[in-house]
């Protein structure tokens, strides 16, 4: 089957989802679950329409841990996003899913979502309700159907009343799985790392003279793609890494074209310490690697970010010094509050 066929199948997939696809019931009883850092944007995602409640975020965190969405019960969302590395799959190079099989890309962190609008390295997926439908489905992830996941659902007990808990009724569909999803990852929100208590002036917000050096290096040299509170500007680039293995196009998949090629998602940097490995494919297993990669081995490969090739030389002009001062800094990013936060955790 051609990548055609593929995003046609994944869309109807969508279409049938949808049908029937409404907002919250309005007796469902909001609770303040998602809170907006001071130091933040405006969240993308349209919280009137799915506001995070007290039931729908125990149903979501039930989901978010129930290997039943997998085709034999042995994979849930957890498996490849654990809490104490940002919801990452830690120390695996690439996803490693249902009997074993390995995967082709590295999974991403799952933080502060309701300021992303496009999803996985390639973007492939638009709205947060959509995304957990893309590992279920996929052979090597999860390799279940959607429509049995709702089946099995139904004939688990404890469901059709948290359900009703969250939606007024017990009538258990995908749209209504899919907003309970969305209402636990949505509370995953980090934003209190020595960093954010530093540019808030909060008690504990201290940087060292290293690691305020690394800031200066940092916004001088990185912020180009990993911009702002968020550290990332959500776009897609080729970063100048050597193509190997499963020759990834990225970004070209979904769209199919050929100025997309080997372009991928700009990754947030929160939380960065704890979520190697790093790149789309999980290469490099510290943040010396990745800055060495940016100072010594960026490629002139099809489509290389114009900010890689300036001044008549590629990469980034790294000393030592500045590596070790940015990866002080990359340090602050840690939000030990949200990796140990005892709501997350399986129920």
């Amino acid at each position: 089957m051609n990548r055609f066929s593929n995003r046609l199948c994944f869309l109807l997939v969508v279409s049938g989802w949808l049908v029937g696809c409404q907002a919250t019931e309005p007796d469902a009883q909001p609770e303040v679950l998602f809170v907006k850092p001071t130091n933040f944007p405006e969240p993308v995602y349209a919280l009137d329409q799915n506001r995070p409640t007290d039931a729908g975020f125990k149903l979501g965190r039930a989901l978010f841990y129930d290997g039943m969405l997998s085709r034999d019960g042995s994979i849930s969302c957890a498996e490849c996003h654990n809490q104490a590395y940002a919801f990452t799959h830690h120390q695996h190079d690439v996803s490693h899913g249902i009997d074993n099989q390995v995967g082709t890309r590295n999974s991403m962190p799952i933080q502060n979502l309701a300021w992303a609008s496009d999803f996985f390295w390639d973007g492939g997926v638009h709205s947060l309700d959509l995304a957990p439908i893309a590992p279920i489905e996929n052979p090597v992830e999860m390799d279940e159907k959607s429509t049995n996941v709702i089946t099995k659902l139904r004939q688990i007990t404890k469901y059709p009343p948290m359900f009703k808990a969250a939606f007024g009724t017990d009538e258990i569909n995908g749209p209504r799985f899919l907003q309970a999803l969305s209402q636990f990852m949505l509370t995953l929100v980090s934003g209190n790392s020595r960093y954010d208590k530093w540019v808030r002036k909060e008690p504990g917000g201290t940087l060292t003279d290293d690691e305020l050096a690394g800031l200066t290096a940092f916004r001088a040299k990185c912020s180009g793609c990993h911009t702002g509170e968020l550290f990332t500007d959500n776009s897609f680039r080729n970063n100048g890494l050597f193509i190997q293995g499963s020759k990834d196009e990225g970004r070209a998949h979904v769209t199919e074209l050929a100025q997309d090629r080997y372009k991928f998602k700009v990754p947030s940097l929160r939380n960065v310490e704890k979520t190697l490995p790093y790149m789309h494919d999980g290469r490099f297993y510290s943040l010396d690697a990745v800055l060495t990669h940016y100072a010594e081995n960026v490629q002139k490969t099809e489509n290389l970010d114009p900010l890689l090739q300036q001044n008549g030389r590629l990469g980034i002009q790294l000393t030592d010094n500045d590596k070790r001062q940015i990866i002080a800094f990359l340090k602050t990013l840690t939000d030990d509050q949200f990796l140990r936060d005892p709501r997350f955790v399986e129920p």
